[in-house]
């Protein structure tokens, strides 16, 4: 695979991959818009073409838009650049296009196209030396864009669905029934063999491509008492994606809390934490979702809420963020927000206490982008696979660069996600491990139909259930069947 430098991506662009606004391809000029110019339009000024891009109720940041330098440090961690070289499909692009909009330029379809194809994987974040806070100038342009720029139907009608359907736990589980039919028929090797599900439906085809194989397991109790002296009342998120297709790691979780000493709460009135509907702009959405949850959780006492969704961690982690304005709410998500933990960072707080036993196993862990980017939890997951006896952990090559799934990208942009899902796929094979460990349901669902497409053959798994191994001593079959 050929290596990504600053001026060059390695993927085919769509189509409509041209530069916006009139800058040239190879680069933003320095230095940008004046910050006076944004300010003014903040403001309200209006350009000629009509009513500039945002309006008063949180627009992007002029402040935050000026503190980018246009160093490129951001290009070569930037999945977009990395596939197609596209200045405007680049995080200072971008930022470039979001100071047009507040120095007047209305949104156009060209802007909006260049904001939608962000990711979000925040790994401009994690490289840019100057501390440019990319992850809100995006969710604040996106909100934007979702209350003023008029979709068109096919894209209007496919977001309804998505967000009719994936953020409701008890919707993704009535999935199942018909999933499991589909494939003990036979339907679906008819389709892969045919093809006629990608040349008909290329939407369907990649929810296709993700489904999981499906488990029966046990919804877990409302309450799990921990093995020994308690150290820790704990809420536990069950999630979306994750409760309906992966609910063995939500079972893995409650054994490994319990086994550490902690006490489980389960509510099971608990819904969505509104991760997916903040990552697409829209907040009134991820707002009360937000607002349901507290009231879920906040009566219960609990020291910490757990997380074993890298995207959901981090939007929990910002409800004080998102409820900032809301009177009844503020003071509240900010003591929600403080309980917040990855299940990782959490065991590492507590110490462990449990035995780990043996697994003479390789692996490569892959860093999740809102568990590495958005949160910074790195050196945790490392650290626990790293007290297994006999676990040998192997380094990803371009762990930096997104696996193409960002929560419902991969399902909007079925194409330039299955690149980065091959791309990321190869470099997994490459490193022969055994297994494949990451912390978040939509990269186990991206990254094993990628090795599919390759041809390759790798076991993956949840952090939780490896670590639920070792505790409970099942050896690496549990693992390498999985």
């Amino acid at each position: 695979m050929a290596d990504i430098d600053a001026t060059h991506g390695t993927g085919t662009p769509p189509d409509d991959a041209v530069p916006a606004g009139g800058v040239p391809a190879g680069g933003v000029p320095a230095g940008g818009v004046p910050v006076d110019a944004l300010r003014a339009a903040e403001n309200g000024a209006t350009s000629p073409a009509g009513p500039p891009a945002f309006d008063g109720d949180h627009p992007p940041s002029a402040d935050l838009v000026s503190d980018c330098v246009h160093c490129g440090f951001c290009l070569t961690t930037c999945p977009t650049y990395v596939l197609w070289g596209e200045e405007m499909d680049s995080p200072r692009g971008r930022i470039h296009l979001i100071g047009q909009g507040l120095s007047g330029e209305p949104l156009s379809d060209s802007m909006v196209t260049h904001f939608d194809r962000c990711l979000g994987c925040m790994a401009c974040v994690t490289a840019c030396p100057s501390g440019v806070r990319y992850d809100r100038l995006i969710e604040d342009t996106r909100a934007q864009v979702e209350r003023r720029h008029p979709r068109g139907p096919r894209d209007r009608a496919l977001r309804a669905a998505i967000f009719a359907l994936f953020p409701y736990p008890r919707r993704l589980r009535l999935l199942r029934g018909p999933l499991r039919a589909y494939r003990m028929t036979g339907l679906k090797n008819l389709m892969d063999r045919s093809g006629l599900l990608n040349r008909l439906a290329p939407t369907l085809a990649t929810l296709d491509s993700l489904a999981p194989r499906l488990r029966s397991v046990p919804k877990p109790p409302a309450r799990v008492h921990a093995r020994g002296d308690r150290r820790a009342l704990v809420g536990m998120l069950t999630g979306c994606v994750q409760s309906a297709f992966f609910p063995d790691v939500n079972s893995a979780t409650v054994r490994i809390l319990a086994a550490e000493g902690c006490e489980v709460l389960i509510p099971p009135s608990q819904g969505c934490c509104g991760a997916l509907s903040v990552h697409n702009g829209r907040r009134a959405e991820a707002q009360r979702f937000a607002r349901n949850l507290i009231d879920t959780f906040e009566r219960t006492g609990m020291d910490y809420f757990v997380v074993n969704a890298a995207g959901c961690g981090s939007s929990l982690k910002e409800y004080d963020e998102l409820l900032a304005d809301d009177p009844r709410y503020a003071e509240r998500a900010a003591t929600f927000t403080a309980k917040v933990r990855d299940l990782s960072e959490l065991l590492v707080e507590l110490g462990p206490v449990a035995r780990r036993h043996p697994l003479p196993m390789t692996v490569a862990y892959h860093d999740a982008c809102h568990l590495g980017h958005a949160q910074g939890v790195r050196a945790q997951p490392r650290a626990l696979l790293a007290g297994i006896p006999d676990l040998t952990v192997r380094p990803i090559r371009e762990a930096e660069i997104c696996c193409g799934s960002a929560g419902v990208w991969n399902v909007l942009n079925p194409a330039p996600a299955a690149e980065l899902g091959d791309r990321k796929a190869k470099a997994v094979l490459d490193t022969g491990a055994e297994l494949l460990v990451t912390a978040n349901p939509g990269c186990l669902m991206q990254v094993a139909a990628g090795i599919r497409r390759q041809g390759g053959s790798i076991a993956l798994a949840h952090t939780a259930q490896v670590l639920d191994a070792s505790i409970r001593n099942l050896g690496t079959e549990a693992l390498l069947e999985s």
